[in-house]
């Protein structure tokens, strides 16, 4: 939801358990001053629990942490961490989706309605009224469809977005009920025609794979993506509310309202309300690998490359492609990955389109935002 150059040796260099771990060479280490003082702000002046950074560039591997893993024990933040990463599961999905188009077995401007036709998509479109145009799956990848946020839905908000997460959050879902809150309702515009990011297009595109292969899109990740790229922290976890492996704990305020509400140990939870649009566990390791490999071609043929880099306008600083955000920084440094929001936890993951400096973050909270600066701090320092 939304709402991967060899290591160095080198030398370990621990400050106190809310101060920065730092395990580099000492030259790795240069360059990261900026990005290390807004992660220790981020602890000590928003109240982030902790700060996860793992960098690889033309100086090494760099990792950083500051804060806590464990707000009970106090236990650091550790390299290897698996942690959720939230809609940094589409660029997954995505290239699937696009390695099965350059296979012939599918066609990004395919209707959806022809892989899923009980749903009635291919109707879908009717922004107020009138005969609607097909969502086709390019506009699932690239949020051009048109198709209202599920997690929009009140009765959603109202039960995940609140305390009342708390009685909720070993509940499961399926695709296709949670797909029937948004196709019950009036699209947005157009199909094709604007850009609204939107969690639903992911859950058809994971729909699609399966129609399409005949196998879960978690199966076909797991064949395509984390084998190939040995992704051994990485996991589609399905309907299981734990996080395999060496973990920290995951904090929520639960977006209750006040100006110091209760933080919430949110790590167990079933992400099946996330699906395919959200619901992968990975690591800063597995996610610098990832993205390093994408964005230099290494998981797709030039003509899939290219469509999944061509992009649209979706704010005032980020281009959207198909799974895949082209963002321009203060510094006029362009970068290309995704950022990742589920309950407990806020991920990003951008290399440069060399794949010389990939950087991958994570705060075990949920409140306290702050990932776009660290991006900004670690590329335009």
């Amino acid at each position: 939801m939304h709402l991967p150059r060899a290591l160095l040796s080198g030398l370990i260099a621990t400050v106190t358990a809310c101060g920065l771990a730092v395990s580099s060479s000492t030259a790795a280490d240069q360059g990261h001053t900026r990005t290390r003082e807004v992660m220790e702000a981020m602890v000590e002046r928003d109240g982030a629990p902790g700060v996860l950074a793992q960098v690889e560039d033309g100086a090494g591997a760099w990792v950083g942490s500051t804060g806590t893993a464990d707000r009970t024990t106090g236990r650091p933040r550790l390299a290897r961490d698996r942690f959720r990463i939230g809609s940094l599961t589409k660029p997954f999905v995505a290239t699937v989706l696009l390695q099965l188009e350059s296979e012939g077995k599918l066609r990004l401007d395919d209707p959806v309605g022809r892989w899923l036709p009980d749903l009635r998509p291919g109707e879908y479109g009717r922004a107020g009224g009138g005969a609607g145009r097909a969502v086709t799956l390019r506009q699932l990848l690239g949020h051009t469809s048109g198709i209202p946020d599920y997690i929009a839905d009140p009765v959603l908000r109202r039960n995940y977005f609140s305390p009342r997460f708390l009685a909720h959050r070993q509940s499961s879902h399926t695709p296709e009920k949670l797909v029937e809150r948004s196709l019950s309702r009036p699209s947005l515009f157009r199909p094709g025609s604007r850009w609204s990011y939107s969690n639903t297009n992911y859950l058809l595109a994971g729909m699609v794979i399966e129609r399409a292969t005949g196998h879960s899109y978690a199966t076909e990740i797991e064949r395509r993506v984390l084998r190939p790229l040995k992704l051994r922290d990485t996991s589609l976890p399905g309907t299981s509310a734990r996080i395999p492996g060496q973990h920290g704990k995951e904090y929520s305020t639960l977006f209750a309202p006040g100006a110091h509400p209760p933080v919430r140990d949110v790590t167990s939870l079933n992400p099946s309300l996330a699906g395919a649009s959200g619901e992968m566990i990975s690591s800063g390791r597995d996610l610098v690998r990832f993205v390093r490999a994408l964005v230099t071609g290494g998981l797709l043929t030039t003509r899939q490359q290219a469509e999944m880099q061509t992009t649209r306008r979706a704010d005032s600083t980020d281009r959207y492609g198909l799974g895949l955000t082209e963002r321009t920084l203060s510094c006029g440094v362009t970068v290309w990955g995704h950022e990742g929001t589920i309950h407990g936890s806020l991920t990003a993951a951008f290399s440069t389109p060399d794949g010389a400096h990939t950087a991958a973050f994570n705060i075990n909270g949920d409140w306290s935002g702050g990932i776009d600066d660290l991006v900004e701090a670690e590329y335009c320092d």
